[in-house]
């Protein structure tokens, strides 16, 4: 497992940081330390389009779709300047990290000089249609159907949690498209644009006051014939390769928002003298111990090297974060309970406690982490055998 960068590396890492630093207290000021997923939208694709424009946006794509062919140190290397520098969430986090690398992976060359251009530089931005009312930790158990009628792929159904819906212009749907068909079998990974006829998205507000998810109908919406990924009915294979792609390069940078907001704590903590409390003070220094492993976990993980226990990634830091959130409680005490406006978004510590709730929840709860842990790490049975006495 590697853990150093060479010279040449750390200059890359020097020219990011230069770039991000003067952009982010330049004319970007403004969404410098942003956390709040839906605030300042307009801004925040305004700085996807420059992030764009600069090459920064994409930087492990091929050069002919707008990355750079950065290698896998350089595109670590930036993920941990990004967030060094106060870097907003990126706003097309769902089309860089998930459609992009799955159109990738699985588009035709048309579809690839179609749609990886216009995300890259930040005119086009994604979100995610699997999960449904019925259909969460059970993925397969899809209901959405799409029906092929004159050229064109006719959709009917609806998702839920669609992350950023209400700013998004292509959604990717997972629809059953084969009569009959139960489970994992006869679903399609379709394309689909927002902006038309049949498509509404109605928010979800959250106990932060903030409403990052949406529900999104489907009532006879259309995409064209040729904007599906694999072959009909073969979507289900690719849903699961791209789920693969949200264990990548993005965790860095998120153990690097980990870090600002434990720091936020320990800061918390000595200014209002509970760093003196031993149990308080035995907490963070769990916290801190979780983040340091956390981080030679991801690079295990990108490195190849992590096996079945990439795994264990997602219950491993949705857990810390739960924790650390209740941490942040116990620091500030009553003064956690109160904010100065009319929702949570502010003070950070309370929004994060608040936010972190639904860790443990989406992108696979814990409990089913620990399903999938068993089953395809440990290789043990769907159903218990034999008497457990």
């Amino acid at each position: 497992m590697k853990l150093g960068f060479t010279q040449e590396e750390e200059a890359f890492r020097v020219e990011a940081a230069a770039w991000l630093q003067s952009e982010l207290s330049g004319a970007f000021a403004d969404v410098r330390g942003l956390t709040a997923m839906t605030a300042a939208s307009k801004r925040r694709r305004d700085w996807e389009k420059r992030l764009g424009e600069a090459g920064w946006s994409c930087i492990g794509w091929p050069k002919a779709y707008g990355g750079r062919d950065a290698t896998l140190a350089q595109q670590v290397l930036f993920a941990e300047e990004y967030a060094r520098a106060g870097g907003p969430p990126r706003l097309n986090h769902i089309g860089i990290e998930l459609a992009g690398p799955t159109i990738l992976a699985y588009g035709t060359d048309e579809q690839k000089q179609r749609f990886l251009p216009a995300i890259a530089s930040g005119a086009e931005i994604w979100c995610q249609g699997y999960s449904e009312p019925n259909a969460g930790s059970d993925l397969a158990n899809i209901r959405t159907r799409a029906v092929l009628q004159d050229g064109e792929w006719v959709i009917e159904g609806q998702k839920v949690w669609t992350s950023l819906a209400q700013f998004s212009d292509w959604i990717f749907v997972i629809a059953r498209t084969t009569e009959g068909s139960k489970g994992p079998r006869g679903l399609s990974f379709l394309l689909v644009p927002m902006d038309q006829p049949g498509v509404t998205v109605r928010p979800i507000v959250q106990i932060t006051g903030e409403a990052d998810f949406n529900e999104t109908f489907f009532d006879g919406a259309c995409t064209a014939e040729g904007n599906i990924l694999g072959a009909p009915g073969g979507g289900w294979g690719v849903a699961m390769a791209l789920l693969g792609f949200e264990r990548g390069i993005s965790t860095l940078a998120q153990q690097m928002g980990f870090r600002t907001e434990l720091d936020e704590v320990i800061a918390a903590a000595k200014a209002n003298g509970m760093a003196r409390d031993p149990l308080i003070r035995q907490k963070i220094a769990k916290a801190e111990i979780g983040l340091h492993l956390m981080r030679y976990g991801a690079l295990r993980m990108l490195s190849g090297d992590a096996g079945a226990a990439a795994l264990t990634y997602k219950i491993q830091w949705a857990s810390w974060r739960r924790a650390l959130g209740e941490l942040a409680m116990d620091v500030l005490g009553q003064a956690g309970e109160v904010a100065p406006g009319e929702d949570y978004l502010f003070p950070a510590l309370p929004a994060m406690y608040l936010f972190g709730r639904s860790d443990t929840i989406y992108g696979g709860t814990n409990q089913i982490q620990r399903n999938i842990i068993a089953e395809r790490g440990l290789g043990l049975p769907r159903e218990p055998r034999g008497d457990l006495g």
